[in-house]
């Protein structure tokens, strides 16, 4: 399943506040669809077990902006380690290096976060980066190239940007326009209201 490309405030009525996809505010509260409005709460009432865990994991792939496939590995990788398969699914997801652009407030969605790595505007540790699932790691250094426009459309992004926002495992230089990555994310400054245990049960017999 490919990534979405279609209205972001749908998304959010369906699934509630995802702040990596978007920060506008959908002004109808209903979830879409003709009868939303009447039928939203009946659905809320009448969902699955298997709706509340497949809603919770649509949470993660539209926040973080990837495809089904790529959640999948995740979710088996994390598996894998060591510690809560939950937090330890949060963490890969959040050290991405689309994320941490997003939490540093260098882009104002993952989306366009991406979209700085793509075309060449990031540099990871000095060294030109395109890979938007690029795994960063304690004492990762992401800094902006010295294009011009590089520097302008970033500079852009910040000045609309809260850094007061910015999770205790990052900081960021403004002035050098550079984001240092401390340590892995601690699971409470997760940016996303998410119940990672019906995510791990999602994908419990599918890993």
């Amino acid at each position: 399943m490919s990534r979405y490309h279609g209205p972001r405030l749908r998304i959010i009525r369906r699934l509630g506040e995802l702040p990596a996809l978007t920060r506008k505010k959908p002004k109808n509260q209903n979830p879409p669809g003709q009868h939303g409005s009447t039928q939203g709460s009946f659905f809320k009432k009448k969902s699955s077990q298997y709706g509340i865990r497949l809603r919770e994991k649509q949470k993660l792939r539209f926040n973080y902006g990837i495809t089904e496939s790529q959640l999948r590995r995740y979710a088996a990788q994390a598996k894998k380690e060591k510690g809560s398969t939950g937090d330890r699914l949060l963490q890969l997801l959040e050290m991405r290096v689309d994320n941490l652009i997003f939490r540093l407030g260098m882009a104002p969605t993952v989306v366009a976060a991406r979209q700085l790595v793509v075309h060449g505007h990031i540099l990871i540790n000095g060294r030109t980066t395109t890979v938007p699932n690029y795994q960063c790691s304690s004492k990762d250094e992401i800094s902006v190239s010295e294009k011009k426009n590089s520097q302008q459309l970033i500079t852009s992004y910040l000045e609309n940007s809260n850094q007061n926002d910015i999770p205790p495992h990052l900081t960021f230089q403004k002035d050098k326009m550079t984001g240092f990555v401390h340590r892995e994310i601690d699971r409470r400054w997760v940016g996303l209201p998410i119940d990672d245990l019906l995510v791990v049960e999602f994908y419990s017999n599918r890993v």
